[in-house]
């Protein structure tokens, strides 16, 4: 066992690296953001994950402000050193839109798919999905809508 050093990961020329979040009871991946060496070494501190903010230039606690809180259970970081999982147990949605996952639009048979539309909003099954509606679901849709 090593060790661990935020500083022997590879960041971009912002010294920013990509964290994907994933729940850990239902291992849905929940979202993708940005650390830096600072918000890695905050997160492994208080347990409470801590991402950078592009667009504010700050960091970012999640759930600071909505209540919608990521609590640290595991941190690992990829092959070649340049992403990073954060796995969490979430609190609320982990998506701005309310969602529980950002990732709720599917590209399917070259049409986008917004889950949200298939009646719950919070979670989403593709396996599910594709049985119900099959291969070209955007044909069927329109009438579930």
């Amino acid at each position: 066992m090593n060790d661990f050093e935020p500083s022997t990961l590879q960041y971009n020329n912002a010294g920013l690296i990509p964290v994907i979040a994933q729940d850990e009871s239902t291992l849905e991946v929940l979202m993708l953001a940005w650390m830096n060496k600072e918000a890695i070494e905050r997160t492994l501190e208080t347990r409470k994950v801590t991402y950078w903010s592009r667009s504010r230039n700050e960091f970012w606690v999640k759930g600071e402000t909505s209540g919608n809180t990521q609590d640290l259970v595991d941190l690992r970081f990829d092959c070649d050193r340049d992403a990073l999982l954060v796995i969490v147990n979430q609190k609320g949605a982990a998506c701005h839109t309310k969602r529980k996952s950002c990732f709720f639009t599917s590209v399917v048979d070259g049409q986008e798919v917004t889950h949200s539309l298939l009646g719950n909003p919070l979670s989403f099954n593709f396996f599910e999905f594709v049985e119900e509606f099959g291969s070209s679901p955007h044909k069927r849709m329109a009438s579930t809508i």
